[in-house]
């Protein structure tokens, strides 16, 4: 039997703190993670839901922040055509 050893998250706001990097650039870095890589969703009341890490989460997202800044075309955001 498994047993689920997750006792804390951190939403991705205070990970963007810690990692000193902008929340919105994280968002659509951690867009690529699933459950498996320790991103996980928190349901509040009504439709509020807000996007949080486990450490292994934290972890795993660090090393997607260092891939994209040593290859930042692996992101691209799309710019309204001027």
């Amino acid at each position: 039997m498994q047993v689920n050893k997750v006792h804390h998250v951190q939403t991705i706001t205070r990970v963007a703190q810690l990692l000193g990097e902008d929340e919105d650039w994280l968002w659509d870095i951690a867009a690529e993670m699933d459950q498996e890589g320790g991103s996980i969703w928190v349901y509040s009341l009504g439709e509020e839901t807000v996007m949080a890490f486990t450490d292994f989460g934290i972890e795993t997202l660090t090393d997607l922040v260092q891939s994209h800044k040593d290859n930042p075309r692996l992101l691209k955001r799309w710019t309204a055509p001027e």
